[in-house]
């Protein structure tokens, strides 16, 4: 990396540093893993438009363990300006509520049950969510109902206030701070712990230690 490169990577690490959870050091590192993820030479300002979509769920299975097709969708809540594309500062201000997130941001998970972006989580998407997520054991009972079911009891716990067949984010947002199981009632939209520190020590301190 050329010293030009440094410094301005450097720069962005300052500038980015202080919307996000991670400090300088930490922020630089991820710059760089960005573009190696994107398996382009570091040269910021000359970037492409950013990681896509497959690239994207490419990296959470693979870094992050994330298998289930719905979830892996997290794609909308990085892609803040829905261009298609995940900048270098959507890529950092996403990991900081991925990695390091406090409540009142990761509740943004809401945007990955939201399927049809509409600002409401409407009992079919729960169905789809919930008939996805789960492990089905041969049964003579038709699974369906079983799956409507818990979509209901979901409508109770989420507080369709209006009783209108969907969740608004509101009514989201007050469920999970009630009851924060809630945060991830139709599949696993964030990583485990497991999967965070395995990621930071191979993105932070072994990229520090070379």
């Amino acid at each position: 990396m050329s010293a030009m490169n440094r410094k301005i990577i450097k720069a962005l690490a300052e500038t980015i540093s202080k919307k996000v959870e991670h400090n300088k050091t930490e922020t630089e590192c991820l710059i760089r893993e960005f573009y190696v993820l994107l398996g382009e030479q570091v040269s910021p300002g000359k970037e492409s438009h950013g990681l896509d979509k497959g690239r994207f769920r490419g990296i959470l299975h693979s870094m992050f363990g994330m298998t289930n097709d719905m979830m892996m969708d997290g794609f909308r809540a990085f892609d803040k300006d829905s261009d298609g594309f995940i900048s270098l500062e959507e890529w950092i201000e996403g990991l900081s509520v991925f990695l390091r997130g406090t409540l009142d941001e990761k509740i943004q998970c809401y945007r990955v049950y939201d399927l049809n972006a509409d600002k409401y989580i409407a009992r079919e998407e729960m169905f789809h969510m919930l008939k996805n997520s789960l492990f089905r054991l041969p049964t003579e009972e038709d699974p369906d109902e079983g799956v409507k079911d818990l979509v209901e009891i979901a409508m109770r716990r989420l507080q369709d206030t209006y009783h209108d067949g969907q969740v608004s984010v509101e009514e989201f947002d007050e469920a999970v701070k009630e009851e924060n199981l809630m945060l991830e009632a139709f599949g696993t939209c964030l990583p485990d712990a497991s999967s965070i520190e395995k990621f930071e020590q191979r993105v932070f301190q072994e990229q520090l230690e070379q």
